[in-house]
């Protein structure tokens, strides 16, 4: 490991990269990101994998959660607040109704590239490099919006500086305060199915913070009940940005992707001999790779023994993204072989990936029953295997969208276009997520 190099990629095949006109341009970007200040700190790094060893040893849950593609167009104060009001609100149902001690690990300041099916998109007739996200181009279908820009990586990295600032902000500056979790209700939570649930939870936190107030435990001599602390992630899929934030800790001499506290590697660039794992062994950061139902038993220990060759717990998390048709027939297979084989891994549901439609209106949707039944068959799973369900990742938003079906609203095909605002994946809004924790809560209470 001492021999891995930030550039070792390079040498070796890589899938879901675009073509840069100008490599010159292209290098002077690089450069430019390789002088500026990381966005994360090794310390920071260090924590999340601490909890995340927790999680590993059945001592806690990963909640995982934020945007499918961050957006340009989007970057504003309220949404980035309202994402981490709705993540807040998701973690202190399961922390405090489920009995169980929540890492929170948003999909934010820095989601900005996607990996995309197929590398032209046809419409009319028309073909057109995809969409890779806005760190690569543009969402707009012409020719100038679809050619790859290095200088977007600027754009990426400073919008994802703001982001941090701001979350940590609210992480630290009051809005966490567990005195003020009634103030985490946004408007429309007035017209919730859950609304009684979600009062009876606040009114019971109210009384322990009351209690605990009378015995001499308050905000001024207990931080954890006014502050609390919100890890970054997201999916290291274009590995020339991803190279140019990573640096040498000086207190410990190793590498850290100082671009997001954890980094995951998605289902099309897993690759053994491919860059993706290649580069994901060299950094120290707790990482993550997705599982879909494909995966080969023998393939998955060699993957875990590239990514994970100290078998530290807390290191790797694999996140299973199958399907609720096809979970149960093959996410036991691998618990077993994993567990017999001792390695120490975090296993997270995705829930969302796998049940991807498109609707008879010709949006692109999920149903929430499909991604609920997903969830249960994961937590059965486990249980049946002996292994713990260790967290669940979701695309979600704190907007009042409608893209995904179900749920207590019962949304329908028809819905869909009354607010869909994504530009990749459809997310579960901000009611969804709320039904979600609660439901999730219950596993996590009852033991499956």
């Amino acid at each position: 490991m001492s021999q891995w190099q930030p550039d070792d990629w390079r040498k070796l095949p890589i899938l879901q990269q675009p073509t840069y006109n100008d490599p010159a341009e292209l290098q002077d970007v690089e450069q430019k990101l390789k002088s500026y200040p990381p966005l994360v700190f090794a310390a920071e790094t260090r924590e999340l994998y601490r909890q995340l060893g927790q999680v590993c040893e059945g001592k806690g849950f990963l909640l995982q959660g934020g945007d499918c593609a961050e957006s340009f167009s989007e970057f504003n104060a309220p949404k980035i607040r309202d994402t981490f009001k709705v993540i807040l609100q998701m973690a202190i149902v399961m922390t405090f109704a489920g009995r169980c001690p929540v890492t929170k690990v948003a999909r934010m300041a820095g989601q900005y590239a996607k990996p995309r099916s197929s590398d032209m998109e046809t419409i009319d007739g028309v073909s057109l490099p995809s969409y890779r996200g806005d760190i690569i181009n543009s969402f707009e279908f012409t020719e100038a919006a679809r050619l790859p820009d290095p200088k977007r990586m600027l754009d990426a990295y400073h919008r994802s500086a703001s982001t941090l600032n701001l979350l940590r902000a609210f992480a630290q500056g009051g809005l966490a305060d567990l005195h003020q979790v009634n103030r985490w209700n946004m408007a429309f939570l007035e017209n919730n199915p859950q609304k009684d649930r979600y009062v009876d939870i606040a009114r019971r936190i109210q009384e322990t913070l009351e209690f605990m107030e009378v015995i001499g435990v308050n905000s001024s001599n207990t931080p954890a009940l006014h502050e609390t602390t919100l890890f970054t992630s997201h999916e290291a899929l274009l590995l020339n940005y991803e190279q140019a934030l990573t640096r040498v800790d000086t207190l410990t001499g190793d590498w850290y992707n100082c671009s997001a506290h954890m980094l995951w590697i998605g289902e099309r660039t897993r690759q053994l001999d491919h860059a993706h794992v290649q580069f994901f062994s060299g950094i120290n950061n707790p990482i993550g790779c997705k599982v879909g139902p494909s995966m080969d038993e023998d393939e998955l220990i060699r993957l875990i023994d590239a990514l994970n060759p100290n078998n530290t717990p807390g290191r790797l998390t694999l996140i299973t993204r199958m399907g609720a048709d096809k979970l149960e027939a093959n996410l036991p297979r691998l618990l077993r072989r994993v567990k017999a084989e001792g390695r120490n891994v975090v296993w997270s549901s995705d829930p969302m990936h796998g049940n991807t439609k498109t609707a008879s209106t010709g949006y692109k949707t999920r149903n929430f029953d499909d991604i609920l039944r997903e969830i249960q068959q994961f937590f059965a799973a486990h249980n049946a295997e002996g292994t713990h369900a260790g967290g669940v990742h979701l695309e979600m938003t704190g907007q009042h969208v409608t893209e995904c079906t179900g749920g207590a609203y019962n949304l329908g095909d028809s819905d869909l276009a009354r607010a869909y605002k994504t530009q990749c994946d459809p997310r579960l809004n901000a009611d969804q997520v709320l039904e979600m924790a609660f439901l999730v809560a219950d596993h996590l209470r009852t033991g499956y």
